[in-house]
């Protein structure tokens, strides 16, 4: 059988950067749910990397050999993890402008698992007026949990508990590793697309259910 191939994107601007740090656990804990079952192979894009080479395809339309590289990584991934940081109530430029040098159809059935870092808990809807609403219009396949780390979710306060950071992180990965292994498995067709872009959300077990072989 292939190796299912998880990427993910973080679009963290500092090194060390809390949104790196997120997509890690993330893509750690998918890794995890999908082990006993094949060989995966997890790769994170740095968009801080390619910051020029996405400003210079905006403007000429021609992607450099780094881009291109993970654009085409990101069309080809089993599941995609989307990591950004919250910069005014929303994703960042540099994460919106990675994604509309995609093509508006590479992400068409893909089950993707939202996440965003901030400094405080405020900002954490911007996970579902900003980031689900852009996926939907791709018309990717989001799971249900969308993972928000604030600041102080980094301590060991945050992890404990039933929801705390830790608990949100499993979570998001056993759906994203649901449906990751449902579409590999089954040899179905992405989801049927929508008259509208909205349309393309449902509830997850619906889309679990339109996954089983």
């Amino acid at each position: 059988m292939e190796t299912l191939k998880i990427v993910a994107v973080s679009a963290g601007l500092g090194r060390p950067s809390s949104t790196r740090l997120l997509a890690d656990r993330l893509a750690g804990a998918v890794r995890a749910q999908l082990a006993g079952e094949r060989a995966v192979e997890v790769r994170v894009v740095e968009l801080r990397d390619l910051a020029v080479d996405i400003a210079n395809n905006l403007v000429t339309g021609f992607p450099g050999a780094a881009l291109r590289e993970a654009v085409e990584a990101v069309a080809a991934a089993d599941g995609l993890i989307a990591v950004t940081p919250i910069f005014t109530a929303s994703y960042s430029g540099l994460f919106k402008s990675f994604f509309d040098v995609i093509e508006n159809t590479a992400l068409t059935g893909k089950p993707v698992l939202i996440a965003a870092t901030g400094g405080t808990a405020r900002h954490s809807l911007a996970l579902e007026h900003a980031l689900r609403p852009l996926f939907a219009y791709l018309r990717a396949v989001v799971v249900p949990t969308a993972v928000y780390a604030a600041s102080e979710d980094w301590g060991s306060a945050g992890d404990a508990g039933a929801d705390g950071l830790a608990a949100r992180i499993d979570r998001a990965a056993e759906e994203l590793a649901a449906l990751v292994a449902g579409r590999s498995g089954s040899g179905s067709s992405p989801a049927p697309r929508a008259s509208d872009p909205y349309d393309a959300v449902v509830p997850f077990e619906q889309q679990l259910a339109a996954l089983r072989p």
